[in-house]
């Protein structure tokens, strides 16, 4: 059987057990360069489990958490009941040029079809400022080295078009966003130890979270149990009380709108 397309329908409780704690590891360098909110807009773009919208609001922002996931949308209203999270996705957003103060997206330009066409989006809807990240170092590595312990052929990394995609550094998310008309964007590297439970490892790839979940779900039950058995035996032999520190990277950018433009 081949592996199936990478889709996010359905995987909201399954992310929230696993992922949801990696993406937030970018939530307090974002905050940081936002700062307090005092009462202004923000809107919170691919906002999925609704973690960072709500430190956002403990800011002082007034925040707009959009998600086009209904199952990540059904998380956030039981973690987060505070906050109210609508439907909504880049590239196209209903709001008035210039309709909010700031805007964030953590983790959501790695994922569209149109990085650029996203990036334009976001900085015509923000009045101030712009922030987003992407991934330089994700977990995808680790799923690749349990193929290949499994025997199996890893998924194909799902690039993009050459016309459409664009280098994976801090160097490289610059001129991407800078195609997309940001202005003189700020981008940084963010380095942090997620010290991964194996549990939580295993309900994003059982849960079909991400290209490593779209990729399990799409293998018979003989490929699956190997793939089992390749990820339980690295965890014996690398993890600490069933907990595995693994390195992640993430390119964070930040805008401050040109008022010439």
């Amino acid at each position: 059987m081949s592996p199936r397309p990478n889709s996010w329908s359905g995987v909201g409780e399954a992310y929230a057990a696993s992922y949801a704690e990696l993406c937030a590891g970018t939530g307090a360098t974002l905050r940081e360069l936002l700062g307090a909110g005092d009462g202004r807009t923000l809107l919170d773009v691919g906002a999925g489990t609704g973690d960072l919208a709500a430190s956002f609001v403990t800011d002082g922002w007034i925040v707009d958490p959009r998600e086009p996931e209904a199952s990540m949308r059904a998380v956030a209203r039981q973690r987060h009941p505070e906050i109210r999270i609508t439907e909504g996705a880049l590239p196209r957003l209903p709001d008035a040029d210039g309709a909010f103060d700031a805007v964030v997206a953590n983790f959501v330009l790695n994922h569209v079809p149109d990085p650029r066409a996203a990036a334009a989006e976001l900085r015509r809807v923000t009045r101030d400022a712009a922030a987003a990240t992407i991934w330089i170092r994700s977990p995808s590595w680790l799923w690749a080295e349990v193929c290949e312990r499994a025997g199996l052929q890893a998924a194909p990394g799902g690039r993009l078009p050459e016309d459409k995609d664009f280098e994976r550094t801090a160097d490289g998310f610059a001129r991407m966003l800078q195609d997309g008309g940001w202005h003189a964007p700020d981008v940084v590297e963010k380095q942090w130890i997620w010290n991964a439970p194996a549990t939580a490892l295993w309900a994003s790839v059982e849960g079909g979270v991400a290209g490593a979940g779209a990729y399990y779900l799409g293998l018979d039950a003989p490929d699956r149990a190997r793939f089992r058995s390749a990820f339980d035996a690295l965890i014996v032999e690398r993890a600490s009380d069933g907990v595995l520190a693994l390195e992640h990277v993430a390119a964070v950018a930040v805008m401050r709108r040109d008022p010439s433009l």
